[in-house]
């Protein structure tokens, strides 16, 4: 379980193509520090184990199945991934549950500056819009974000000079793909509502 709340930004070290997988290296001295073989570590939103750690880099297993559904299979040798290591218990929970198991991706469309924030839009697969609603929440690349507008096919968020400065986000360009996670308990509700229709109409 994460927050979205980015402890750092790390740089993919090495990418090993494995046929129907990728080993993925990834340097970065802070989620490294107290890293062990097994542990959770969420790049850009994506829970992975960690194989192979130093003190600078760890070294995990992504699966077919990750990189379909997520953007991790585009990232090269020099790419920047926003990390955070799992949520530690009695840790403060800045940010909203996450679960690092990627739902989707989205694509940049627009970016809109002001002068001290900047307002991003994303293309949003169909299957998500309707887990999302203004002002709830939804992980974009593992940061945690509020939503400020959603349709049918799109929403925005608003971001501070510190989500632009500390973590990927800034950088994104029109075109790029990110990953989403739409809040779980909008999952669970959905979920207990259907079974609840079922029931009635049995």
């Amino acid at each position: 379980m994460f927050t979205g709340l980015i402890e750092s930004v790390g740089t993919v070290a090495a990418v090993e193509h494995q046929g129907d997988a990728v080993r993925l290296t990834v340097r970065d001295a802070v989620v490294t520090s107290d890293a062990c073989h097994g542990d959770s570590i969420a790049v850009n939103g994506c829970c992975l184990t960690v194989v192979d750690p130093t003190w600078e880099t760890f070294t995990a297993d992504v699966m077919a199945e990750s990189l379909a559904r997520t953007s991790l299979g585009g990232l090269t040798v020099g790419s920047r991934v926003n990390l955070e290591r799992a949520l530690a218990a009695g840790a403060r929970l800045g940010g909203h549950l996450v679960q690092g198991h990627v739902d989707g991706t989205g694509t940049l469309v627009g970016r809109e500056p002001s002068e001290h924030w900047e307002v991003l839009r994303f293309a949003l697969p169909a299957h998500l819009a309707h887990y999302l609603v203004e002002k709830g929440s939804i992980t974009v690349e593992g940061v945690s974000l509020t939503v400020v507008s959603v349709t049918d096919d799109e929403f925005s968020v608003s971001l501070i000079p510190t989500t632009l400065a500390d973590t990927t986000l800034g950088h994104l360009r029109p075109g790029d793909r990110v990953n989403l996670e739409v809040d779980v308990l909008a999952k669970y509700v959905e979920r207990m509502l259907d079974h609840r229709k079922g029931s009635v109409n049995e």
